[in-house]
């Protein structure tokens, strides 16, 4: 007969670390295959889906809002037993327990909790220009989110920076609001998807300024201008507005994982098929990934495998796995 092992009172045998799609699916998945887990979900990074205004393609969803597709994967978990707590991890490490290596998930406010095998589904935040006038303005005109400070600048007018999806997706929603949408891309042409490049282009609110990047934004109490260079001339320009929207491309909150396991050169989590990574035992999924597309759809499906890819390692562990 196969020796089953006994998991010491209190351990969790999964931990998942991040509320966003991924995480909320390998907690649907883990859940389901009764194991017992545990979400931590960070107090000060709200999930990208969350934020976004509205989904569209999304397979069997016609469209919804972000925040409201999260709380449906919320609730569905939830109703298979899934547990979660706000909590802001800073650190993952691994410890002896007996025979057993036991991973210990330290949060901010200094509780611990352990784990057999943890998921790290913490997504990606916004990159910074990192030019002046960018953080003193943060809050007064210098935005990340147009789903969360739109209403802000009614019949105002912004900029855009960027030439995304992220980008022309959150500058349409800003032509809701704002009198004009001033969108400036290093390039001469969008790299958005055609459906989006076709929006954007025929919404009447939407100005575009091409080969150009920004050099400074400027104002008193808040924004009132932003400097920008053309690239091939190098020529400056200034653009009169109330707000600058920020949409360059987004950055892996993977910080407290240096030295844990293997990251690319963008800070991605290098993961297998599996989802595993170059630690036993810790699985990653979603957007704090290294991977070609960052789509709530893919996310999802990283996070089921990495949840079946954690329950076999788990249930290996104590002597269960099936087969």
């Amino acid at each position: 007969m196969r020796e089953e092992k006994n998991i010491p009172a209190g351990m969790r045998e999964i931990i998942i670390i991040g509320g966003g799609p991924a995480g909320l699916t390998a907690g649907l998945y883990a859940s389901r295959a009764r194991m017992n887990t545990l979400l931590l979900e960070s107090v000060s990074v709200m999930s990208q889906l969350a934020m976004t205004e509205a989904i569209e393609n999304y397979p069997g969803v016609t469209k919804t809002g972000g925040f409201d597709l999260v709380e449906t994967f919320k609730k569905q978990a939830e109703a298979f037993g899934l547990e979660s707590s706000q909590v802001t991890v800073k650190s993952v490490s691994l410890k002896k327990e007996g025979d057993l290596s036991v991973w210990q998930v330290e949060g901010e406010e200094g509780k611990t909790h352990e784990a057999l095998s943890v998921i790290v589904a913490t997504g990606a935040s916004p990159r910074k220009l990192d030019i002046p006038g960018e953080k003193e303005f943060i809050s007064k005109g210098v935005s990340y989110c147009a789903t969360c400070d739109a209403a802000f600048f009614r019949d105002k007018d912004v900029v855009v920076v960027g030439g995304g999806d992220t980008a022309v997706e959150e500058a349409l929603f800003l032509t809701k609001f704002a009198g004009g949408v001033t969108l400036v891309h290093r390039r001469d042409r969008l790299r958005a998807t055609k459906i989006l490049q076709e929006r954007a282009h025929a919404n009447k609110k939407m100005h575009f300024v091409w080969d150009s990047v920004a050099e400074e934004i400027k104002g008193k109490d808040k924004v009132e201008k932003i400097i920008l260079r053309n690239i091939k001339t190098d020529k400056k320009s200034e653009v009169a507005c109330h707000g600058v929207f920020i949409f360059i491309g987004w950055r892996p909150n993977t910080d407290f994982l240096k030295g844990t396991l293997a990251l690319d050169e963008k800070g991605c989590i290098v993961v297998d098929s599996q989802m595993k990574t170059s630690a036993g035992g810790l699985f990653a999924a979603g957007d704090c990934c290294s991977k070609l597309l960052h789509q709530v759809v893919t996310a999802c499906g990283d996070g089921a495998v990495a949840a079946v890819s954690a329950t076999n390692y788990v249930e290996r562990i104590k002597g269960t796995l099936y087969g």
